[in-house]
């Protein structure tokens, strides 16, 4: 007999399985003139960041995706592990917003993974971009983490993370306790499976977690949508049902939860 975690995955993934399909047909079918949910995404951009430690290959499958969905794309790397959150947001935001007016964009969205949300965050708390659409984060940090609040400060993590790195603590001193509420379209999806390397770090992480950030520290005032998926937070950039959420929000706004899923 399964227990009930097992149940609760097993109606997860069926869920997770029906929002893709519905994503397929959603795209497959010809928009109704009458709908403006169903607007073509022509003149439709997506800027990708990756989190802290990764580079624009991590963001590939997302941008594959996105690109076959009708998207233009601008996946931008930039060197999260030797300059401040502060210093990446300021080149590489501005980076994304280019490629995107080059493709003939007038609508830009953004799709983030991890602390690249917070690159987003701090850009738009005393910027702006014209012509801003949509931003899925996709465990983001929001809140800080407690895995920095353990590790920083030691040599091998600092070394390895930079002064991004010592950021992300939860305290007043981290950089997401001086970040504002958020003035955007904004859906988040946070994960609360970990990986076997990332489970002794988890343990130091209090409730639900995806190995490094816990569920309630990705949430952020003013959001419009939370999910929470069982997904770890290194590979959910790769999961079908993550990408699918992704498509979901930037074409609809919200995501498609369980309770508005069809019934398997």
């Amino acid at each position: 007999m399964r227990s009930k975690r097992d149940r609760s995955h097993a109606r997860r993934f069926a869920f997770g399985c029906a929002a893709l399909l519905a994503m397929a047909s959603a795209y497959a079918a010809p928009p109704a003139a009458a709908d403006p949910e169903l607007a073509p995404v022509e003149g439709q951009c997506v800027v990708l960041l990756h989190g802290l430690g990764r580079t624009h290959r991590s963001m590939a499958r997302i941008e594959a995706v996105l690109r076959q969905a009708g998207y233009a794309t601008a996946n931008i790397d930039y060197p999260s592990q030797s300059q401040t959150i502060e210093v990446s947001a300021r080149d590489a935001i501005p980076r994304g917003v280019r490629a995107c007016r080059q493709s003939g964009a007038h609508t830009i969205h953004f799709v983030t993974h991890s602390m690249g949300g917070l690159l987003l965050r701090y850009y738009l708390q005393s910027g702006a971009v014209d012509g801003l659409g949509r931003v899925v984060m996709l465990g983001p940090p929001n809140q800080g983490s407690e895995v920095a609040d353990a590790l920083a400060g030691t040599a091998l993590y600092d070394r390895v993370n930079g002064p991004a790195g010592t950021q992300l603590v939860t305290g007043p001193e981290g950089l997401p306790a001086r970040l504002g509420p958020v003035a955007f379209p904004l859906g988040v999806i946070s994960g609360n499976e970990q990986t076997a390397i990332d489970s002794v770090l988890a343990s130091r992480i209090p409730g639900e977690n995806d190995g490094k950030v816990a569920v309630e520290r990705a949430r952020v005032e003013g959001m419009h949508d939370f999910l929470v998926l069982p997904v770890n937070h290194t590979f959910m950039v790769v999961n079908d049902v993550v990408i699918g959420q992704t498509l979901q929000f930037l074409r609809y706004g919200a995501f498609l939860h369980e309770e508005s899923a069809p019934s398997p």
